[in-house]
């Protein structure tokens, strides 16, 4: 393996916009300099009334982390070291997948990236990342996917976006 194999690293960023009672996931990975490689959307998921009351609190982590996180994840060709959410609902994502998943607060980026609370073997993997990528923004390219997204949704669309 080289040196630049060895070295390399791929960040996932997954958000979830809700409208309405509709959820709405995008996943973007991208390199350590935060070039995107893969870019996934997924279809709006609407829960119906009943699913509402007999999930009750544990809907929306089980919506955003296991529904939207866990499929856009598995459908994406491109493997992150990392997986980096800014919406709490979306942490419980960590319980289906092999990497550690950080929820980031962007309103204050300069804050450690928080690991799931039944994953605390995450935190050392997490401040070894956050020294590695340096001034690296994590929470920057949320705003990217949030624009994305409202784009596919003008142009009707969803699935995956080659990026190169």
């Amino acid at each position: 393996m080289s040196t630049a194999t060895a070295t390399a690293t791929n960040l996932g960023f997954l958000t979830i916009l809700r409208d309405g009672n509709a959820y709405l996931g995008g996943y973007l990975v991208t390199n350590s300099w935060g070039r995107p490689l893969e870019f996934r959307l997924s279809s709006p998921v609407q829960p119906n009334r009943i699913q509402q009351i007999l999930y009750g609190a544990s809907l929306e982590p089980y919506i955003c982390g296991n529904l939207i996180g866990k499929t856009l994840v598995e459908k994406t060709a491109t493997a992150a070291e990392v997986i980096v959410t800014d919406f709490p609902g979306a942490h419980d994502l960590r319980l289906s997948v092999d990497v550690p998943v950080a929820l980031i607060n962007p309103a204050q980026p300069e804050i450690p990236l928080s690991s799931h609370g039944q994953f605390a073997s995450d935190k050392p993997a997490l401040a070894s990342l956050k020294n590695r990528l340096g001034n690296f923004d994590c929470a920057e390219p949320f705003g990217r996917i949030r624009e994305a997204i409202a784009e596919a949704r003008k142009m009707n669309v969803a699935g995956r976006f080659s990026t190169g």
